[in-house]
């Protein structure tokens, strides 16, 4: 039985001639302990999926079951427990109170579950030395740096012991560096049997999942399974012909490229055509 399961599941927002379709029908099975890292363009459903799958909406038709249990319409409050209990969410944006102390951010969603303050905080304290973060536990959101901020949310969403991570653009805030050691924690999240959720842009933080999802126009279009530390081959196919472009700004938008991207086959019939390179004149200066 898989961990995830959700079947013919839309989701439509508006009415009449304002409709919009942000997912058509999407069928998918998730096992425990995969780590799926869901690419596509700007507005093709991953974050209406991450926020289906998270139990932060509910689908307009369709079923979801999580562990077994049908989850897709239960009501608000059962709905916010099973989430609490199974599911922790990092968001690009961090998501931190200002005015609370790192070690108590962390130690929020345990109050929810009426864990008392002095077991919350240890547990807490705990969680922030797993990220690395046991020095800076009183210090307050703006004392830190982007990477310790992302840090600091990755604990909040482990402090529950979730089964999910949830983890949206995870780095997209962050310098190289930063996004590395995020991405090594998540690895080692994953490791320890957790199922990882993860939406990019970046085609290189592929190489940390075992299967790449890409979503166009509200459905899934692409599932492959891949070995952890390679990228997949369509992926890769797409990154090599950005490379060759002389905008080497498009390379953050290869997500958008995948999809179009001819398969092996289709490519020894039909090669690329080769772009002339626009040759610009100096002017020279009369003597």
């Amino acid at each position: 039985m898989a961990l995830i399961e959700i079947k013919d599941v839309s989701k439509v927002y508006g009415f009449g001639d304002a409709t919009t379709i942000a997912l058509d029908e999407v069928s998918i099975d998730i096992e425990k302990g995969e780590f799926i890292a869901v690419m596509g363009p700007s507005g093709s459903g991953k974050t209406t999926l991450m926020n289906i799958l998270g139990l932060l909406d509910k689908p307009t038709h369709g079923s979801y079951k999580l562990s077994g249990r049908k989850v897709s319409k239960v009501g608000k409050n059962r709905r916010a427990k099973v989430r609490r209990d199974n599911i922790g969410f990092i968001f690009q944006s961090f998501n931190l109170l200002p005015r609370l102390t790192i070690l108590e951010n962390v130690a929020l969603p345990l109050a929810y579950k009426g864990v008392t303050q002095t077991k919350r905080l240890k547990t807490a304290a705990r969680t922030l030395e797993q990220v690395g973060l046991s020095e800076r536990e009183y210090y307050l959101p703006n004392q830190l740096s982007g990477g310790q901020l992302q840090r600091a949310s990755i604990a909040r969403a482990l402090v529950n012991g979730p089964s999910i991570i949830i983890a949206d653009e995870p780095t997209g805030n962050l310098d190289s560096v930063s996004a590395r050691v995020v991405m090594e924690l998540l690895s080692d999240i994953h490791k320890m049997g957790n199922t990882v959720l993860m939406v990019t842009h970046n085609p290189s933080l592929t190489r940390y999942a075992s299967r790449i999802l890409y979503m166009l126009d509200g459905s899934i279009v692409y599932d492959e399974a891949t070995a952890v530390g390679q990228m997949p081959d369509r992926v890769q196919r797409a990154v090599n012909s950005l490379r060759k472009s002389t905008d080497d700004e498009k390379l953050a938008n290869v997500s958008a490229m995948i999809e179009t991207m001819p398969e092996p086959a289709e490519a020894a019939k039909k090669p690329p055509k080769k772009t002339k390179k626009k040759r610009t004149r100096t002017k020279r200066s009369k003597k």
